[in-house]
Formats: C-alpha cells, structure tokens, sequence
C-alpha cells in the first residue's frame, strides 16, 4: 500500500466526518438536539454508503472489512481526539447511543455491506500493491 493510495482512503473517510460534522453543527444551530442527533444517525450511514460506493467503484484498494475499520476508526478517532477533547473539552458526548455509537455502528455497517454489494469481496486478502 502505497502513500498515495492510503491518502485516498482517508479522504474518503474525511469527507464523511466532515459531511457528518456539517449536519451535527447545521442541526444544533436550527433544530432540538435530540431531532438532530437523529438526523445525523440518519444521515451518516447514508453520506458513508454513497463515499463507500465511490471508493469501491473508482479505487477498492482495501476489502469491505478494512475500509470499514478505516472509515469507521478514522470517525471514532476525530471525534474523539478533536470533537471531545478540543472542541467540547468533554467526554459526554460518548455516553450518548444515539449521539456516538449508533452512527458509529451504522458507519460500520452501511461502508462494509456497500463493499460487499459491489465488490463480492468478504474480506479474505490482505491489502494488495
């Protein structure tokens, strides 16, 4: 895996914090929270199946369980590391199903199963050259 390639699997997954990110803070300046995170665990697993569709049908460097792991990890740590401890300077938002963990397991799911649709892959080889 070159680093050319690699930079293309994380722009992937940033374009999808990104989008995701862009919902959480439109929806808290127009909307209830709760109405919000329930948009945003809407919408994640459909802004990750339509960047997974992209990805698998133009580059497919990696199997549906790697992109899976990278999408979903790259999330978990941004939001983590700038979201909670940065920007919030708190870890609450991790206690919340549907604010974190459901959207985390729906990015998860919608990116793994988008790669198995189109690619057939289930995840048997180890990153190609």
């Amino acid at each position: 895996m070159n680093t050319k390639k690699v930079l293309i699997i994380l722009a992937h997954a940033v374009v999808g914090w990104a989008l995701c990110g862009a919902i959480m803070f439109t929806g808290m300046a127009l909307l209830p929270m709760q109405t919000t995170l329930i948009v945003h665990a809407v919408g994640a697993p459909i802004i990750f199946t339509l960047l997974s569709w992209l990805y698998f049908t133009r580059f497919n460097f990696t199997t549906p369980i790697q992109t899976a792991i990278i999408f979903t990890g790259f999330v978990v740590l941004v939001d983590f590391f700038l979201v909670a401890l940065v920007i919030n300077r708190s870890l609450e938002m991790f206690t919340s199903p549907l604010g974190t963990w459901i959207p985390f397991a729906l990015i998860f799911a919608s990116t793994y199963l988008t790669g198995l649709a189109i690619t057939g892959r289930e995840g048997k080889e180890v990153f190609a050259a």
